[in-house]
């Protein structure tokens, strides 16, 4: 396996397919904080997300302002972000779903990729694929290694062609140096299917979220909540989030105040009726262990769906780190956290665990909670990468802190 563009200081560059988009998504997600770690040793490019859901005209104001956003995102061009790499939205079709629009979709991409690949001087790159759809296009780029994300499944992802997922991640898999996995059961079950497969579990900003409750500083849009308060931070989508579960929660527990930091792409007007929630709305990424300090208790009400059976959501170790007391549907990967989360199916259940929780809380469960994942820091799983894909190598890439 070539080693990508290493020169005698131990310098690398990537090319990052994202699952996300810098300029509008919450940036916590696993590509984003690998890229910052790898933007340290060499030139890094993340391409922000493409397009592969099928265009919901029907969603009349909503499909605007989807649209709308990632305008503004291509026509933001390439340009250095502060994490330290560049940031690129490619333009192409919402047209993965049909065969002459994948066709067109991989010419536009090539020619855009590679063009501000010469740009800033990247010539043997890491290419790295967080985006399947971007399967085709990463293997004719390839002259270093290939990395696959093999953190979602998504060929659940809603208005997506699942068959068409499910050929790129085949193809991703058999063709990448190295796939990652940070779920137990869906490595355990595809592992075998892979050239070569590295479970690395998520990382966690660990110093950022564990040292919030220092600073004196609190939102003003929080503040003044009644508590004891039951929080969420992240995305409320209709593939993760259990709203019907929520609001029975609400009702049963009129005492408490629900309250939910981020983006809100499903039905939520169920929700905002009622008197003890309060939806935030989304916030810069720095500024969420300052809400997440707080809350009382942490929740992650989730869908049990295939989506879910391989998810392993990052704001788990992002709420240990902070040393809340945690409350959970069952998902697989919770296993390794049940000594430090609480876990209900049921809204009866899921509520009686919130109580105790809040019952049970104190500085010797908190600082459990934090050495939960003390030594999860990105920092580490970046290194993970590296001795893998450099295991070679006289030397290794060193990142620092």
């Amino acid at each position: 396996m070539k080693v990508g563009n290493m020169n005698s200081q131990n310098q690398i560059d990537v090319i990052c397919f994202g699952g996300e988009d810098w300029w509008y998504h919450n940036r916590g997600h696993i590509d984003m904080q690998l890229m910052r770690r790898f933007a340290r040793l060499g030139t890094t490019i993340y391409i922000n997300s493409i397009v592969m859901q099928k265009p919901k005209i029907s969603q009349g104001k909503k499909f605007l302002q989807k649209l709308s956003r990632k305008a503004k995102s291509i026509f933001t061009g390439l340009k250095k972000t502060d994490a330290g790499f560049w940031a690129y939205s490619p333009f192409s079709l919402p047209a993965y779903h049909l065969r002459f629009g994948r066709a067109v979709n991989n010419i536009l991409l090539y020619l855009q990729v590679s063009g501000v690949s010469k740009k800033l001087g990247l010539h043997n790159p890491i290419v790295w694929v967080a985006c399947p759809v971007a399967c085709d296009v990463a293997i004719q780029l390839k002259k270093g290694p290939l990395v696959y994300q093999r953190t979602d499944r998504y060929e659940e992802y809603p208005d997506v062609d699942c068959g068409v997922i499910r050929k790129y991640d085949q193809k991703l898999k058999t063709s990448a140096d190295l796939t990652l996995f940070v779920n137990s059961y869906l490595y355990e079950q595809e592992r075998s299917e892979c050239k070569n497969a590295l479970l690395i579990d998520h990382g966690v900003d660990y110093a950022m979220f564990a040292t919030a409750e220092r600073d004196p500083y609190k939102p003003e849009d929080i503040v003044n909540i009644p508590g004891p308060i039951v929080g969420f931070f992240g995305a409320i989508d209709d593939h993760t989030s259990d709203i019907g579960f929520i609001e029975k929660l609400a009702d049963l527990l009129p005492q408490m105040s629900f309250v939910f930091v981020g983006n809100a792409s499903s039905d939520v007007s169920g929700l905002k009726s009622k008197r003890n929630v309060r939806l935030l709305g989304q916030k810069p990424y720095e500024q969420v262990p300052h809400y997440g300090k707080c809350f009382d208790v942490a929740i992650m009400a989730w869908r049990q769906n295939r989506w879910i059976e391989a998810c392993n959501p990052i704001k788990l170790k992002e709420y240990l780190a902070l040393g809340k007391p945690i409350v959970s549907t069952p998902f697989t990967e919770l296993q390794k956290y049940r000594d430090v989360v609480y876990e209900a199916a049921t809204p009866e259940e899921f509520a009686a665990c919130i109580r105790k929780a809040c019952s049970e809380d104190g500085p010797e469960a908190t600082a459990k909670r934090r050495q939960k994942v003390a030594q999860d820091s990105w920092e580490c799983k970046a290194k993970l990468v590296l001795e893998e894909l450099f295991a070679k190598a006289q030397t290794l890439p060193r990142i620092s802190q």
